[in-house]
């Protein structure tokens, strides 16, 4: 059954393309097909650059297909295809060398081992980028309360912002009045959140040693998405 996209002249439609080819060096099966020839005919040219997989597909066949059209006319032999006769386009003479090497080139075999492994390669690093940019990211505004009006809230903001980790950014803080001298930390931070887990960070980082020495305690005041 032939695989068919509309609106290649779209962007949706180039994006549904797109998508379709992350996974796939092909539009169907393990080699270059009529396939390819029916959607690279209906895409027309070649795709923006920042569809990474419609543009690595269409430069392919586009290499696959340039020796060709170069010739007389002689039509492309595909998978699922048939030749014009020789009536039609009879081929050019020649010598027996010339016989030797066309046999010996194959320009839709299968994918090799190093083929499979670059387009997976390829797969994964497009997942991940996609990942990456879908990652949200949050606002938090954490109190850090003391141990008594004798401890040195220098400090116990130093030790804060001493801890560092991939996704956590440390924002703007004050102190805040509680009373009988004592005052209590507010601070900023933005996390990605699947990097940083402020439970975790509150947990494992900021209520043991050596933070414990200056924090009593501490509390999520707000949380937002950002």
């Amino acid at each position: 059954m032939a695989v068919t996209f509309s609106n290649l002249s779209t962007a949706s439609g180039v994006e549904h393309l797109d998508q379709f080819l992350l996974p796939r060096s092909y539009i169907s099966g393990y080699q270059a097909s009529t396939d390819d020839i029916r959607v690279y005919s209906a895409l027309g040219k070649a795709p923006a650059s920042h569809y990474i997989n419609a543009s690595r597909w269409y430069n392919h066949i586009s290499a696959l297909l340039a020796p060709r059209f170069s010739g007389e006319g002689v039509g492309v032999q595909i998978e699922g295809g048939s030749q014009p006769s020789k009536e039609s386009a009879p081929a050019p003479v020649k010598d027996e060398d010339e016989d030797e090497d066309d046999d010996d080139v194959d320009l839709f075999g299968e994918e090799t081992e190093e083929e499979k492994k670059a387009a997976e390669e390829r797969s994964a690093a497009v997942k991940a980028a996609i990942k990456k940019k879908e990652s949200g990211k949050s606002s938090v505004l954490l109190e850090v309360k003391p141990w008594d009006d004798e401890t040195d809230m220098q400090k116990l903001e130093e030790t804060v912002r001493s801890i560092k980790m991939d996704g956590l950014l440390w924002g703007a803080s004050k102190l805040i009045p509680v009373g009988y001298g004592i005052k209590k930390l507010q601070i900023m931070m933005t996390i990605e959140d699947d990097l940083v887990s402020v439970d975790n960070l509150i947990e494992d980082y900021l209520t043991i040693e050596p933070a414990n020495e200056y924090i009593q305690s501490c509390d999520i005041v707000a949380f937002n998405k950002i």
